[in-house]
């Protein structure tokens, strides 16, 4: 028998509301305020959501629970898959000293902490984004960081920051093209509504991160390379989008900045170098540490050739036509799908739940429990190829490699548990129809609602750790209230995708796997009370341009060929 979510199972539209929240408020609340761990917390939310489910909204139990294992299991892989992947090849790397060259020639480059967040977080964040997504940019930058002397909360909180701008058009445009099948717009108009909102963000980010870091002083100081930086990207970004596609904009816009900013840095250096151990240098030549023998540039090379392994792998992995053989699909295939891509349908879950208007354009629409295990087209499985290339190149012993690898799942243990968590907790809420319940109170706004279209995406992707998912759970109720305030379908669809990216820094994910990179897993709370205030405030910008492209910018809003 097929249970029909229930958006209002109280009779009263507030009442509901506050159930749905309290599952949400009860992790964040404790993970924020009450100095739980990440697992306690996400635990404790877990059973708040469980409760909800069945005790409130009336979702059977059996289904309940099942959901639950669905979404742990999804934590485990490809999610957790990523991260013990990335931190695989980060632990052969600083085995080898290869991380210490790398420290090395960033500073070669500059010794300022601000201009290598740039490099790191941003720009190399964004290639990362494009080409796997998924947690690898937030994972990978963020270890990189530390590597680089950055204290742990910081380099957690800073790719944290950096991971907004390019999310929409991550893992080879993924949300895009998510949110066309789910709303029946035309992806090419999507992606181009999405080029004329980002651009904005891309240019303001990056402003944004160094000042966090080091104050309007520290910003004065390095504007020109925070320009270069924004700028390229943003440029890139809005070409990319506009005239081409989703698939590539981030991957190119990476380059193209990482590029730009490299060379800028050979003719231009700051008055003074600023570092975190070190604070202001006025000789700013010169770095605030002792100084080191300058490596080779074939030393250098030997170091980063690891990470250029891993940005091949990630960016062939999400190719259409590798993934299609990869995943079994297509003609003459080598690779049984069976195997390669087995698919199991989630017993006394799947096919069970069916989503009702608003959530959706049509009177029942079934909702699918499968769980796919493609172990061998995941991004995960990209970097580990990475990774095996990377031990006989770094001059590691296979037997030393197997112990760093258990090391690694060893201690990532908690942290792989704590995602699981997580994403059980996620997947209960999607179930169980609360989240739609929580976005329908956003819709009530009328007349105001082109600002809060990009709340909704942003509580989405806080909710469940992706845009791709926010744009597959809100995108139909996003173009029902957009029609039924006469506003403009392909705007406010967009504006979940372009305001869901700015939930990207507090999910609950993508805090773990930020604190699992840096080292600092017992320290999520910390995390989250720093980015909170910003992910809330460039949501609230992105609700602003939404809002102006609704009335005087209306022009701005390419023209749709959907039905």
């Amino acid at each position: 028998m097929v249970w029909q979510h229930a958006y209002d199972p109280l009779g009263s539209p507030l009442l509901s509301t506050l159930a749905a929240a309290v599952p949400l408020v009860v992790l964040l609340g404790l993970l924020a305020f009450a100095g739980w761990s990440g697992l306690r917390a996400a635990l404790a939310g877990l059973v708040a959501a469980l409760l909800i489910a069945s005790a409130v909204f009336g979702m059977p139990g059996d289904a309940v629970a099942m959901a639950a294992v669905q979404g742990a299991l999804f934590g485990l892989f490809p999610i957790g898959w990523i991260v013990v992947t990335a931190m695989f090849l980060y632990r052969l790397s600083g085995e080898a000293g290869a991380i210490e060259v790398m420290k090395r020639s960033v500073m070669g480059l500059s010794a300022d902490h601000r201009l290598q967040a740039l490099l790191i977080a941003f720009s190399f964040g964004a290639f990362l984004e494009g080409a796997a997504g998924f947690g690898a940019p937030v994972a990978i930058s963020a270890a990189l960081m530390v590597g680089a002397g950055f204290p742990a909360i910081e380099a957690a909180c800073l790719a944290l920051i950096a991971n907004t701008a390019p999310v929409a058009f991550g893992a080879l445009g993924t949300p895009i093209i998510t949110l066309a099948k789910v709303t029946g717009l035309d992806e090419r108009a999507i992606s181009a509504m999405a080029g004329h909102q980002l651009p904005f963000f891309s240019l303001l980010v990056p402003a944004w991160m160094v000042w966090t870091m080091a104050g309007w002083r520290g910003l004065v100081g390095v504007w020109p390379a925070v320009l270069v930086c924004g700028a390229s990207f943003a440029v890139t970004q809005f070409a990319m989008a506009t005239f081409v596609g989703a698939a590539l904009v981030d991957v190119i816009g990476g380059v193209v900045s990482l590029v730009a900013v490299a060379v800028f840095l050979r003719c231009w250096r700051p008055a003074s170098t600023w570092r975190h151990d070190g604070g202001w240098n006025h000789a700013a030549h010169a770095p605030t540490e002792t100084p080191h023998r300058a490596d080779s540039v074939g030393r250098i090379a030997w170091a980063w050739m690891p990470w250029a392994f891993l940005s091949i792998a990630v960016f062939v992995w999400g190719l259409p036509p590798v993934k299609a053989v990869l995943d079994g699909r297509g003609p003459s295939v080598p690779l049984p799908r069976e195997v390669v891509a087995p698919e199991f349908p989630v017993p006394r879950l799947d096919g069970r739940i069916a989503k009702v208007p608003p959530a959706t354009r049509e009177p029942r629409e079934i909702e699918r429990a499968v769980y796919r295990l493609n172990w061998l087209s995941a991004a995960g499985t990209g970097i580990l190829v990475a990774a095996l290339a990377s031990i006989p190149w770094l001059g590691i012993s296979w037997r030393r490699a197997c112990r760093i690898w258990w090391e690694n799942l060893r201690s990532l243990a908690t942290s792989l548990a704590t995602i699981a968590a997580m994403l059980a907790l996620a997947f209960v809420t999607r179930f169980s129809g609360t989240d739609v319940t929580l976005g329908i109170a956003l819709t009530g706004t009328g007349a105001a609602y082109p600002f809060f279209a990009p709340l909704l995406g942003w509580l989405g992707v806080a909710l469940t750790g992706s845009d791709t998912s926010s744009n597959a759970m809100f995108g139909s109720l996003q173009r029902v209230t957009a029609e039924q305030l006469g506003l403009d379908p392909l705007l406010i669809c967009t504006a979940n995708s372009t305001g869901g990216v700015m939930g990207k820094m507090i999910d609950a994910q993508s805090i773990v796997v930020s604190a699992t990179a840096t080292g600092t897993h017992r320290q999520e709370g910390t995390i989250l009370r720093r980015v909170f205030p910003h992910s809330l405030a460039l949501a609230a910008l992105m609700g602003l341009l939404v809002w102006l492209q609704a009335g005087p910018l209306a022009w701005m809003v390419p023209a749709s060929s959907a039905p």
